[in-house]
């Protein structure tokens, strides 16, 4: 197990930023911070949870989708086992709650999908005034 937790929720009026958390409690199977890819999904009312931004464990290539590109960014510290999410120019439909997920050690693959993790926090609420 690998647990997640998400701090950094809030709410923030159109246009403000936030900037989630989300901190790896140990390692699973002595496996280290960094040999896992992290990323953050939303998960709407009444949608699907959507891919929003993901790292990777080598290099530290992140991957966002055309919906947040220039808006969001995505970020590790591993010496603090810590994976962030900056969101500026937060818009309404940003609202959702915010999850933070690990892959498995040494993940190859595609991060776009919930399938790729293995690991998941408890979430965080994000909401966006408009």
């Amino acid at each position: 197990q690998v647990p997640l937790v998400e701090s950094g929720g809030g709410v923030v009026q159109a246009g403000g930023s936030l900037r989630l958390s989300c901190a790896a409690s140990g390692a699973a199977s002595g496996r280290s911070f960094n040999s896992f890819g992290m990323g953050w999904f939303q998960e709407a009312p009444g949608k699907e949870r959507e891919f929003v931004a993901a790292v990777s464990w080598s290099a530290g290539i992140t991957y966002l989708p055309d919906s947040v590109k220039g808006r969001f960014t995505i970020s590790r510290d591993n010496a603090k086992n810590t994976v962030y999410l900056q969101m500026n120019s937060l818009k309404p439909e940003d609202t959702a709650v915010y999850y933070c997920a690990a892959t498995k050690p040494y993940y190859r693959g595609s991060y776009y999908n919930t399938e790729a993790y293995l690991y998941w926090g408890q979430g965080t609420q994000v909401t966006v005034s408009s």
